[in-house]
């Protein structure tokens, strides 16, 4: 598996990815909502569904719990460690984000679909995390393990990368 150093965040191999899925057990979400038509309710509920412990994080969340998981206010509030954060927030919060996730011990720093931070991602790899950008942890398992196809899509072609010239 690649270091940090050699990842490209415009490309990553497909063994990156696996390799990251198959080590995560539980998974902090950052931005989780309660509203069950947000993108982060559908991720959370497959994800929860292929044995992923996931944990709702979100200050604003008028609710206790989302999908039956008890919400927390910040990453700081957890009670234990967490294998990933997975952001569903603005660029601009990955660098505190970042930190947090630093400092709870988790192994890897994944950023949703459209979210990208250089100097955040930079910062996690120096703390040796993995760093994932602009990518969707539940597109991606269905994507690796075929189950894209069960709905007609033929995963050799579709992807949510655009490709390369």
């Amino acid at each position: 598996m690649p270091g940090p150093a050699s990842v490209d965040h415009n490309s990553y191999p497909d063994s990156y990815i696996r390799e990251i899925l198959r080590n995560v057990r539980s998974i902090a979400m950052v931005g989780a909502s309660a509203t069950w038509n947000r993108p982060s309710n559908f991720a959370m509920k497959y994800l929860l569904k292929k044995g992923f412990k996931v944990i709702p994080v979100n200050p604003n969340a008028a609710v206790k719990k989302i999908c039956g998981e008890t919400v927390f206010p910040d990453l700081s509030s957890l009670s234990g460690t967490v294998d990933m954060v997975d952001i569903f927030r603005p660029a601009e919060d990955a660098p505190e984000l970042v930190e947090e996730a630093i400092k709870i011990g988790a192994k890897v720093f994944w950023m949703q679909l459209e979210i990208r931070h250089a100097e955040a991602a930079k910062r996690a790899e120096e703390a040796g995390l993995q760093v994932v950008m602009d990518r969707c942890p539940k597109i991606e398992y269905a994507r690796l393990t075929g189950e894209l196809g069960w709905n007609g899509i033929n995963t050799g072609v579709i992807s949510n990368r655009r490709k390369r010239l």
